[in-house]
């Protein structure tokens, strides 16, 4: 089904997939505002994953709460939008439903690549609390959306991080099935 504007967007993966460059630079082209879901995290849970402890679900639910509440705001921002960008890792598909059922009609924007390119990602980052450690928690936590998943447009991580930007520009274009200004942002401004 196609989707419907306004846009609400998470951008998924695991971590060290590029979600929340690719969200800075989306939000940068569609006018929409945006959110790391990390942000969101209660305090707690960030003292947990900087210690390199993998968060249950108990810990997730609230969170997910959040991010659903604030892709469902429908208060315009500064440039008159209406809707939002959320980098939130999303899973499993429980979570991806959870987030649905508060939200709305959403895209997910699934960041997919080779395990040994994310963990060079993740070990070149500086000051972030997810360790490299967790990768393989991920991983094995990750549900790879399905086929019935109908709003879940995957993404190959692998090429420039402007060519993903295009391509996800391209393929919501194509999805919503509507006019899509054209890239403002190059990501490699941000």
């Amino acid at each position: 089904m196609p989707a419907t504007l306004p846009f609400r967007i998470i951008v998924m993966g695991v971590s060290g997939s590029g979600k929340s460059t690719l969200a800075e630079g989306l939000s940068k082209s569609l006018s929409l505002r945006m959110k790391d879901g990390d942000e969101l995290h209660l305090p707690e849970s960030i003292a947990k994953m900087s210690a390199g402890i993998a968060l249950e679900d108990a810990d997730r639910w609230p969170w997910l709460d959040r991010i659903a509440h604030y892709l469902a705001d429908k208060q315009p921002n500064a440039s008159g939008q209406v809707g939002g960008i959320v980098a939130c890792s999303a899973l499993k598909k429980i979570y991806r439903d959870r987030i649905r059922q508060q939200t709305g009609p959403v895209v997910f924007l699934f960041l997919n690549g080779k395990p040994e390119l994310i963990l060079e990602r993740m070990q070149q980052r500086k000051g972030h609390y997810m360790q490299a450690g967790l990768l393989d928690s991920q991983l094995q936590t990750l549900e790879k959306p399905s086929l019935d998943e109908h709003d879940v447009i995957e993404l190959d991580i692998q090429p420039s991080v402007d060519e993903i930007l295009h391509t996800a520009l391209e393929q919501l274009k194509a999805y919503a099935q509507v006019d899509l200004n054209p890239p403002t942002a190059s990501l490699h401004t941000l």
